[in-house]
């Protein structure tokens, strides 16, 4: 291909604009994306593990399952708490420093669940599971917006969040033969070995992160001059497009807008935490037996998540259109639930299943296509943990709420029905956010 001399620095760029655009962006998210995927699949199984383990430490130490779904919950008081502090630490730090530090307490304090005795040692240690965890997932949301402009980012953070279902998908049947074979070894439960073995990979990739991340692309050694600016024009592009942007802490917390959006979010994270939190429960109650055997089951409707999240991500940024791509999935995820709770045998509840985490696990990724399209700076780092903490308040009232209406009534059902009528709120909400807003 011919190329033109550039006056970038006196670096060379080829005479196709767009072909070096695409080319140079493929490479950032060859380089990137893949990486943060492997640290939010670490994050994700470590966060919702306590699912598999239930099967076991809750016969084992007495647990109702209120005391569990309160447990499971409790994990993101802590995550609200300290979820702004540490977005906005990151913004200053930077995230290669603030992710690896994110990735090594999280590690350590996941493996130390296996001294969990009593159910106030399992609220303690899931609060500072939440703790330390806090910032990971919004900062990465905010990382990907000093790489990629709002037109490239839906793509991006679906591939991302492919992590969730991709955990699922070999983090279910990966706990389920650990708590079977490891059982007793030692003197050590199947969940107690569990916790420990799938702590360790996030200390690891913690150290890597700091060798591995830049955080901006002016610090990229693996890109030309041409290339750092092209994406440092790009991005600044995109930020003077979002003139009404909140432009410090202060006035986010005064910004109906990103209240709004954190409602949204409340809506879909409600789905999702109801789903994943809950699916062994629910797999093992429509007839599964075996811890292995549930996780192999399990990991069914995170794969057809994971294909449909993708698909929904290609085509919002394809089409440039963001609600009925998060409407139409949340509306199917509704769906899904309410099949579900009624389901007469293993082959329709894992179906319906299937269609409920397709659903609600694509909403999550192309939701963030909405606030990061008006959100920027110091602003965008507030914002996005803002939304982020109070949508995962969701994670603490989904579980609780399942589990206490379980013990009432002995079934999911009534759980499923909420969780599919949390989805319809939130559909409503993004069909009444202008189009002009967040379509770009």
């Amino acid at each position: 291909m011919p190329v033109q001399a550039a006056p970038l620095g006196g670096a060379t760029a080829p005479a196709d604009e767009k072909s070096f655009a695409d080319h140079t962006y493929a490479k950032v998210f060859w380089r990137l994306v893949p990486f943060l995927m492997l640290c939010y699949v670490v994050a994700y199984l470590d966060r919702v593990n306590v699912g598999f383990a239930k099967l076991q430490m809750s016969q084992e130490l007495k647990f109702s399952e209120t005391v569990y779904g309160l447990g499971a919950g409790i994990f993101f008081l802590g995550y609200f708490l300290f979820e702004v502090p540490s977005n906005v630490i990151l913004h200053r730090v930077g995230a290669r420093v603030w992710i690896a530090r994110i990735m090594i307490t999280w590690g350590i304090i996941s493996g130390a669940f296996l001294f969990v005795n009593s159910e106030w040692s399992f609220y303690g240690m899931r609060f500072l599971l939440g703790l330390a965890e806090a910032g990971f997932y919004p900062g990465v949301i905010l990382y990907t917006t000093s790489w990629f402009p709002a037109h490239r980012r839906a793509k991006v953070i679906a591939v991302f969040m492919a992590a969730i279902p991709i955990s699922g998908i070999f983090g279910n049947p990966l706990s389920g033969w650990i708590m079977d074979a490891f059982n007793g070894a030692q003197g050590l439960s199947g969940w107690q070995w569990m916790f420990l073995i799938e702590a360790v990979p996030a200390v690891l990739i913690g150290l890597a992160v700091f060798f591995y991340l830049d955080n901006r692309p002016a610090e990229a050694k693996w890109l030309s001059d041409a290339e750092k600016q092209l994406l440092e024009r790009d991005i600044a592009a995109d930020n003077r497009g979002k003139e009404s942007s909140p432009h410090s802490i202060a006035t986010v917390f005064r910004n109906g807008r990103v209240w709004f959006m954190s409602l949204i979010y409340f809506a879909f994270v409600t789905g999702q935490y109801g789903l994943t939190f809950w699916m062994p429960t629910i797999v093992k109650a429509s007839g599964v037996q075996g811890n292995l055997n549930i996780g192999l089951i399990s990991a069914i409707p995170f794969l057809c998540a994971a294909i449909v999240m993708v698909l929904f991500g290609l085509s919002a940024d394809r089409m440039r259109e963001r609600r009925w791509h998060l409407i139409v999935p949340a509306l199917l995820g509704a769906v899904g639930f309410v099949v579900s709770a009624s389901a007469g045998s293993t082959t329709i509840a894992v179906a319906a299943l299937s269609v409920a985490a397709a659903g609600v696990l694509t909403c999550s990724p192309l939701f963030w296509s909405l606030p990061t399209a008006f959100l920027s700076g110091a602003g965008a780092a507030a914002g996005i943990a803002l939304i982020n903490s109070v949508g995962n308040l969701a994670g603490f009232v989904s579980p609780y709420v399942i589990g206490a209406l379980r013990d009432a009534t002995g079934s999911t059902a009534a759980g499923m029905y909420a969780l599919a009528a949390m989805l319809v709120v939130g559909s409503v909400c993004v069909f009444v956010t202008p189009a002009r807003m967040v379509n770009r």
